[in-house]
């Protein structure tokens, strides 16, 4: 029997929502809102960061395709390498205009904005 500690790398997603996101310089951009988890294979597919506005006025919600979130134990948050106008160019929406999940389409215009091939 081996010695070696085996760790898990989980987290409940409700501790996921309000973490803070930001990019590679340490800016703060903003904090996760929201998961999109598949319904079939149980995966997170889309972390939903929100993104500007104060006070919850004119604030913009980012789908952030998971892999492109790296989680910084020291900063106690989520590290994208993206700057604030490469996330002004990004696939947004408002909380009036919710999107589909289920539209491929939709799905495939994140990735493809993010440069990560889209989930199966």
């Amino acid at each position: 029997m081996s010695n070696v500690e085996v760790t898990y790398d989980n987290i409940e997603a409700s501790r996921v929502n309000g973490t803070a996101v930001y990019n590679t310089d340490g800016e703060s951009l903003g904090h996760i809102d929201d998961l999109v988890i598949g319904k079939r294979d149980g995966k997170v597919k889309f972390a939903i960061m929100s993104f500007g506005g104060f006070l919850g006025i004119g604030e913009e919600y980012h789908p952030l395709p998971w892999e492109v979130l790296k989680y910084d134990e020291r900063q106690g948050g989520y590290v994208v390498g993206l700057t604030r106008s490469q996330l002004e160019g990004a696939p947004r929406y408002g909380r009036e205009a919710l999107p589909t999940w289920s539209d491929a389409a939709a799905g495939r215009r994140i990735n493809d904005y993010y440069g990560v091939a889209p989930y199966i």
